[in-house]
């Protein structure tokens, strides 16, 4: 039976929840501020689209260099080194305005963030054993869903032209290496290498590895172009904040019943019902009358609900399938997939919403997952060799870091 969390062990969650809350807060505020900035200064939709892919291009390489740098210079000085880059990167952004430079800024900011999720989730990993994991990694999930919903809130607070809200941003970032340099914290071991045989992936988990693209292909067209769409629709800025944190809101709420359902029937059957679904409210948003404010904020929040979960049920679908001792390597190789969704999904929603055609950012999002529910209820039909017993247990999960850890299984 495994032993509870030790003090020590407790202390330092509590600093590295305290540390990923900064964290969040100055990139949920950065998602929001970035687009309608960018809007301002008169780039086009596709080149917001470039700025997103940028940014998970550059996410995609730091998973791969990440581990490295960390087992190299070890966890404290690789997040406050990579801490360091991203404040500088952030305050770059308003001294000089060319979307060349921004993109540049976007690469190096996506492989600073990659590490430090490296960073914040391997240390958590390691102050948990299998008994409190689940009740660790949930906590981490409510801190970093209420402060990214705070971070995109304050975007309201000063004029978006300024350069205030990107000092604000730096701030916060820099706020995160508080915690963790002034209190006195377990070192984590160091990170094992772990071989991503991406090749195999699919023979493991047709769905998983799919659903994982797919769903970082909309997921990185909604961050990207989500407030484009809201500006596009006349928006105010603080409607804006407030549509993109219903949006989080929605996908907070909605994890665990979700999950729950998926432990008591094939995964996929889940997965596809909210693949479907999320196609519904993504036209209403998009295409439906649907008028500002109250009613419009609900159905983002159904929105979110329906797709930000997608992307844990295809990892915990994935896990289903293999072996504790190579759950750390698939969930790597899954992520890596999300990255190179995500990578192309803003450019390619940009292309749907060209010539003022905002909606077309939900019709990129209907597109794909409509294509990821159909392939789904293939895979129903040609494997059903899926039984409960195979199943390990629902956990939340953030599409942050190669780091992503094996769920807990009986």
């Amino acid at each position: 039976m495994s032993k509870p969390i030790s003090l020590a062990a407790l202390g330092s969650v509590l600093t590295i929840l305290a540390c990923a809350a900064f964290l969040f807060a100055g990139n949920g505020l950065f998602q929001t501020l970035l687009p309608i900035r960018a809007s301002q200064e008169g780039f086009s939709t596709s080149l917001i689209g470039l700025l997103g892919t940028a940014y998970f291009g550059g996410f995609a390489v730091g998973c791969f260099v990440g581990p490295k740098i960390i087992m190299i210079v070890g966890h404290v000085r690789a997040f406050a080194g990579l801490t360091a880059v991203l404040t500088v990167t952030f305050l770059a952004f308003p001294l000089y305005v060319d979307p060349v430079f921004w993109g540049i800024m976007r690469v190096i900011g996506g492989v600073c963030l990659a590490v430090l999720y490296i960073v914040v989730e391997s240390w958590l990993n390691d102050s948990s054993n299998n008994a409190n994991r689940g009740r660790i990694f949930s906590s981490y999930i409510i801190v970093t869903n209420i402060v990214t919903m705070a971070g995109q809130l304050m975007v309201t607070s000063y004029d978006t032209l300024a350069p205030t809200l990107f000092i604000v941003v730096a701030m916060l970032i820099c706020l995160s290496i508080v915690p963790l340099s002034l209190t006195p914290t377990l070192s984590p071991t160091p990170i094992p290498s772990a071989r991503l045989q991406m090749r195999n992936l699919y023979k493991v988990s047709p769905v998983g590895v799919i659903g994982c693209l797919l769903s970082g292909g909309v997921e990185g067209a909604f961050w990207s172009l989500g407030p484009v769409f809201a500006q596009g629709r006349g928006m105010a800025t603080t409607d804006i904040a407030l549509l993109m944190a219903a949006f989080v809101f929605g996908g907070t709420l909605s994890q665990w019943p979700l999950g729950w359902t998926s432990d008591k029937i094939d995964r996929r059957i889940v997965i596809a019902a909210l693949s479907f679904c999320t196609v519904v409210t993504g036209l209403l948003l998009g295409f439906g009358a649907i008028p500002d404010g109250v009613v419009i904020f609900v159905l983002a929040a159904a929105h979110g609900a329906l797709m930000i979960p997608i992307y844990a049920l295809c990892i915990s679908h994935a896990n289903d399938n293999v072996p504790n001792t190579r759950m750390v390597e698939t969930s790597g190789g899954l992520l890596l997939f999300f990255a190179i969704g995500a990578t192309m999904g803003p450019l390619s929603a940009s292309a749907f919403m060209g010539d003022g055609r905002i909606g077309g950012l939900f019709i990129f999002i209907g597109v794909v997952l409509f294509s990821l529910g159909v392939f789904t209820v293939y895979r129903l039909v040609v494997d059903t060799n899926r039984t409960r017993s195979d199943k390990s247990h629902f956990a939340p999960t953030v599409a942050a870091s190669p780091s992503i850890f094996p769920l807990d299984s009986d």
